[in-house]
C-alpha cells in the first residue's frame, strides 16, 4: 500500500466523521470492512458501517473534534493515536485513543479503535 494514500483514507474517514459526512466515510472503507470501536461495538461490512453512521448522525451524534496526534504507515498497516470529543444524546464524551487500520485494494478494509479509560498523569509524585 502507498504510505501516501493510506495516510489519505485515514485522513478523509477521520475528516467525514468531523463534517458529518456520510459518504465521505463510506468512500475510505472497502466493501467488506471491519470497524470495532473502542468500547465494543463491531460493524461488519460497507453496509452495516452506513446503517450505523447513519444512525448515529440521525440520533443527533456530532463529533466535536477528531485530532490525529501521530499517525504511520507500514505496508499495509497503520496506526494512528488521536484525541476525540463528540456529543450523543445530550452528554459530552471525550477520550483519547489509537487506532490499528488495515488496508486492500486501496481502501481502509479493518480498523480497530483502543482508547484511553482515566485521564493521562504524570507517574512521579502521583502516588505521594
Amino acid at each position: 500500500m502507498n504510505a501516501e494514500i493510506a495516510e489519505r483514507l485515514i485522513r478523509r474517514y477521520v475528516e467525514g466523521w468531523c463534517k458529518g459526512d456520510a459518504a465521505m466515510i463510506l468512500a475510505a472503507v472497502s466493501e467488506d470492512c471491519v470497524v470495532i470501536e473502542s468500547h465494543g461495538p463491531t460493524y461488519h461490512g460497507r453496509d452495516q458501517i452506513a446503517r450505523w453512521v447513519d444512525t448515529w448522525f440521525g440520533a443527533g451524534g456530532e463529533v466535536l473534534a477528531w485530532e490525529i496526534r501521530s499517525l504511520e504507515v507500514l505496508g499495509d498497516s497503520g496506526f494512528f493515536e488521536w484525541s476525540f470529543a463528540c456529543a450523543w444524546l445530550g452528554e459530552r464524551y471525550e477520550f483519547e485513543g489509537a487506532s490499528i487500520v488495515r488496508f486492500k485494494e486501496s481502501l481502509i478494509s479493518y480498523l480497530r479503535e483502543y482508547a484511553t479509560t482515566a485521564p493521562l498523569y504524570d507517574w512521579e509524585g502521583a502516588w505521594r
